[in-house]
């Protein structure tokens, strides 16, 4: 919901390091197999109970996924890193829940199932908005830098880290925690279908499309 609006600090804030990372060779397309690989970790700390380090690891996945977009842009973004982002990025939204069903599968399980299953929705509008608007060369103007058509919502990168954290702060609460996120992406789903609806409609022109 306000990703479109952190985005230009976030850069602003990776810009040093990422320029170092750049200048000693390091890629883009490293740094985000690095950070998944750090999301994987997060995962195994969950399941194991140890949310202090689960929150840690999710915390250095997010920079990961935001180093790996500004090294990108100071050497030559590639398809092929924009896929791998935006691939990895969403198994590392559907594991998390899966660490706390691992936790407490008695307490957990039918939440997060219920959750993965939200993620499910808005992923798959997303990625198939995306996928259309690319093919009639719709841009995203709040998100000129992305490498795919970014379709905002109610949750967003940042909600879906929020709740992360809450749920690494309050473990017991995980279940009502994920219920409620899963409402609010079930919004987020109806929204994007009524946008997509809209946007790709046999009548429906370039300029009409969301913004």
């Amino acid at each position: 919901m306000i990703d479109a609006y952190l985005l230009p600090l976030q850069r602003r804030a990776l810009a040093p390091l990422a320029r170092r990372l750049a200048a000693r060779g390091v890629t883009a397309d490293q740094i985000t197999l690095a950070g998944f690989g750090l999301g994987l970790a997060a995962v195994a700390a969950l399941a194991a109970g140890a949310f202090a380090a689960g929150l840690v690891l999710i915390g250095l996945n997010r920079l990961a996924d935001g180093l790996d977009g500004a090294v990108a842009r100071l050497t030559t973004p590639t398809d092929r890193g924009a896929f791998l982002d935006i691939a990895l990025d969403f198994v590392f939204y559907a594991l998390v829940p899966v660490g706390f069903a691992l936790a407490d599968p008695e307490a957990n399980a039918l939440a997060a199932a219920v959750l993965v299953a939200a993620f499910v929705g808005t992923g798959s509008s997303f990625l198939a908005f995306a996928a259309l608007a690319g093919q009639r060369g719709i841009s995203a103007a709040a998100y000129p830098t992305k490498g795919i058509y970014y379709l905002g919502g109610l949750t967003e990168g940042f909600e879906t880290v929020a709740i992360f954290v809450l749920m690494c702060l309050l473990p017991q609460a995980f279940a009502q925690l994920a219920y409620i996120f899963a409402g609010a992406c079930a919004i987020t789903t109806l929204t994007r279908w009524r946008q997509g609806w809209i946007a790709f409609s046999p009548r429906a022109k370039t300029e009409d499309a969301p913004r």
